[in-house]
Parts: structure tokens; sequence; C-alpha cells
């Protein structure tokens, strides 16, 4: 199955600006971008609340970069520029997402909690995704409920 925007032009840096530019018309209060081992990391404020999305980064010495389809060494510049294609394809498909969560929220099909949950971050510098999924898993195993969430602060 091909992946949405696998062929795309435009640069990284565009999607994230696009990025920017849809929080900020949706009524976006606070914006950050950043990266770190392996991954890039997109933050806003909204609704009072605060909400990240960490997008993983493709590993530039990973095989799909580094040899052809047959398994041979590709040259340096081919395997950037198919790890940067990689990238330029995570970053649209990123811009996607928040743009169409946004406008369910707006177009009254969802409420903004329930779009962005898994995204949103708790005092302990988790998402709610990160904090519920060991426990989805351990509830699913155990036939139990999960625990609250953690008291703020």
């Amino acid at each position: 199955m091909a992946r949405y925007a696998e062929q795309t032009s435009v640069p990284s840096e565009k999607s994230r600006a696009e990025i920017e530019a849809t929080l900020r018309r949706y009524g976006a209060d606070g914006f950050m971008y950043g990266w770190e081992h392996g991954r890039a990391v997109v933050a806003f404020q909204m609704n009072s609340r605060r909400v990240r999305f960490d997008l993983p980064m493709p590993d530039s010495s990973d095989p799909a970069f580094t040899e052809t389809p047959t398994g041979k060494e590709r040259a340096a510049a081919q395997a950037e520029k198919a790890w940067e294609q990689a990238c330029r394809q995570r970053w649209r498909a990123l811009a996607l997402v928040i743009k169409a969560k946004l406008e369910a929220v707006e177009s009254g099909i969802t409420e903004f909690e329930d779009e962005f949950l898994a995204h949103i971050a708790l005092p302990s510098g988790e998402t709610v995704g990160q904090w519920m999924r060991p426990q989805i898993a351990e509830s699913y195993r155990s036939g139990g409920m999960p625990s609250l969430l953690p008291k703020p602060g």
C-alpha cells in the first residue's frame, strides 16, 4: 500500500511552517518545534491544554536508504536523497493529521480533548497516550481497570 505523500516534493521546513500556520488559524496560543535522538517534536497550547506530537524520524543508516532494492550499496548522495524523501513524507502526514483533527473539532464532529487525547501532555512530561498504553495492555491482560490519572504537580 502506498504511503500518503510518499513522493512529495514539499520540503520538511515548509510542512513545519504549514503546521504552525494551521495551529494559529485554529486558535492555538503557543507553538514550539524541536528535535532530538531521531525524533522531531511539535507542541502547541490550545483550549488550555498542552499538546505534543513526537514524530519518529527515519534512521539515515537504515538499509532502506543505504541500499538499493537489490541489496547493492547506494552512493551517499542517493542515500541522503532517499532519507530526505522519507522525512518529507512524515512531515506531510503530520500536517494532514493535525489539520484534519482541528477541522473535525471546528466542524463540531468531535471535541478537542477526544481528538487530541493521546497527545495531551501531562504534568509528568508524558503524553496521555504514553502513560495509558501500558495500563491498557495490563487491563486487557488482567481483566481489571487501570488506575486513575496521577495527581498534578
